[in-house]
């Protein structure tokens, strides 16, 4: 393909002259790049792939620096992290219930258990997968409690200590190791 040296529009094979600019073409140019190919990922992939691998690729949102200065990208982020925190509390907390049932009911509660299980797991994947939906949508949307928190600590400035206090403890050594 070639282009117009002065405008750095798309020329056609053998024009002679530029059809946006007018001048005549005698040297091919460069194309012209992009803001958004210097940008890096728009904010709606980013906060996408925030949730992807939970409190990993929320902290590591949190930290590269194009991405860490737009609140969209935070809020994701910071949700990401405490959703996948929550749903690892209420699952724990769900299993131990289902233990104590197991228990009393000298193993007959076992099939329950795994049914139960099943379901509270379907249920969080199909949550994890709406709000992928909702991120890549351009959409802020709040998860109740946990969207709060996440709004919350998105609208804190990016160096905020207290932002780089809770990053440390995210990943344990990992993350306090890099910040």
């Amino acid at each position: 393909m070639a282009f117009c040296a002065k405008c750095g529009a798309q020329l056609g094979e053998g024009f002679t002259f530029c059809g946006a600019c007018g001048a005549p073409v005698g040297q091919v140019a460069a194309p012209v790049p992009t803001a958004t190919a210097s940008m890096g990922m728009s904010s709606n992939v980013a906060g996408l792939l925030a949730y992807v691998l939970g409190p990993i690729t929320g902290t590591a949102f949190l930290l590269i620096d194009p991405y860490r200065e737009q609140k969209f990208v935070r809020f994701h982020a910071f949700q990401s992290i405490f959703y996948c925190i929550a749903a690892g509390i209420l699952f724990w907390a769900l299993r131990l219930v289902l233990s104590i049932l197991n228990f009393i009911t000298f193993g007959l509660g076992a099939f329950a258990a795994l049914g139960i299980t099943s379901l509270f797991a379907l249920l969080l994947f199909l949550i994890w997968l709406f709000l992928l939906f909702k991120a890549y949508r351009n959409e802020r949307f709040m998860l109740p409690y946990i969207g709060t928190l996440a709004a919350s600590a998105a609208d804190l400035p990016p160096s905020a200590s207290n932002v780089n206090a809770f990053l440390a403890y995210v990943l344990w050594f990992i993350s306090g190791i890099i910040l």
